[in-house]
């Protein structure tokens, strides 16, 4: 089995994009249409998910796999923070950190999409990974948030901006729609087996392909919009946004390998903490560390981290995770 990348219709559909908004062209994708491309893109992998659950069952892999995705979603925002500080304000540190804590929902899509182009087999469990992995990154960046807010009085002229409600952000961070599709869908996947999968194959297989190379030719106009918001950045921030996700992905395949986990589930979870949130971690820093910069932390992790990911990260990833875990 070769994992040597060759750019298939949907990676170039997104250089495609990429290209365009950098050249500042019209073309551009209506909102309605790309929330509803995200949205069946996360149905068809939960329900692609769950019927994989219903062929395989629960291991012990499975936990493990779960663990593990637990453990980088708190570990890697709580390091990032620590070393952001050097560079940036607390808030700021804060709120990349929880990005880069967080997930990519479409760069796993695509992961999974390119692991199934190389016949590598991999766990429906790790869609819950992913899911799992969305909001201990936003717990943990309000938490800091808030005890900065108490250590750090605002700047003069300034109004103080209250602490925010851990109950509230915890609701968002646990009721978010794309996240609730996700599991449903890997529930419905579950529950209705052999007969769902057979029933669901043009939704879940023939549509799938068109589908995810029409979102990503959307989001290549989308990271062209947002490179610019480092202009003028320090160079350790690009610095972090290139090399951290190496880095993590290595802590993963580390892990992955301590776990005996498979070659296709290493490279997931490898994926899963290379990536970074540009959607749901984003839309609740937003309003939860208003003193954050959303130009900082969207520029970095959608205008430099996701086209990496997406052109040289996925094939590296897995590349490394047969290497490693064979």
């Amino acid at each position: 089995m070769s994992t040597g990348f060759t750019p298939d219709p949907a990676i170039l559909f997104f250089v495609f994009g990429l290209a365009a908004g950098l050249m500042r062209s019209n073309l551009e994708i209506p909102p309605a249409v790309s929330r509803f491309l995200s949205l069946y893109l996360l149905m068809a992998l939960g329900l692609k998910g769950g019927f994989a659950l219903a062929h395989s069952g629960w291991d012990s892999s499975v936990a493990s796999a779960l663990g593990i995705a637990v453990g980088l979603a708190v570990a890697v925002p709580a390091a990032g923070f620590l070393l952001l500080r050097r560079w940036l304000s607390a808030f700021d540190a804060a709120a990349v950190a929880a990005t880069y804590g967080s997930v990519s929902a479409v760069t796993f899509i695509t992961a999974t999409q390119h692991l199934d182009d190389l016949g590598l087999a991999y766990g429906g469990h790790l869609a819950a990974a992913m899911a799992l992995m969305e909001s201990p990154a936003i717990v943990m960046a309000v938490l800091l948030a808030n005890w900065v807010r108490r250590r750090q009085p605002p700047a003069p002229g300034t109004p103080a901006v209250p602490p925010a409600r851990m109950g509230h952000v915890l609701h968002e961070a646990l009721t978010d729609g794309a996240q609730l599709l996700l599991i449903g869908s890997m529930v419905v996947g579950l529950v209705t087996g052999p007969s769902g999968e057979a029933a669901m194959k043009p939704f879940t297989g023939d549509l799938f392909k068109g589908m995810l190379s029409f979102f990503l030719l959307d989001m290549g106009l989308t990271a062209a919009r947002h490179i610019g918001g480092l202009r003028g950045r320090s160079p350790a921030l690009v610095g972090y946004a290139v090399l951290a996700p190496p880095v993590h992905a290595a802590l993963a395949a580390a892990l992955a390998a301590a776990a005996g986990l498979s070659a296709g589930d290493g490279a997931l979870l490898m994926v899963l903490a290379a990536s970074a949130s540009y959607i749901a971690v984003p839309a609740v820093v937003r309003h939860a560390i208003p003193e954050a910069q959303p130009a900082l932390y969207l520029g970095m992790s959608l205008g430099i981290t996701f086209p990496l990911n997406i052109l040289v990260g996925i094939p590296l990833y897995t590349a490394a995770a047969v290497w490693v875990l064979g």
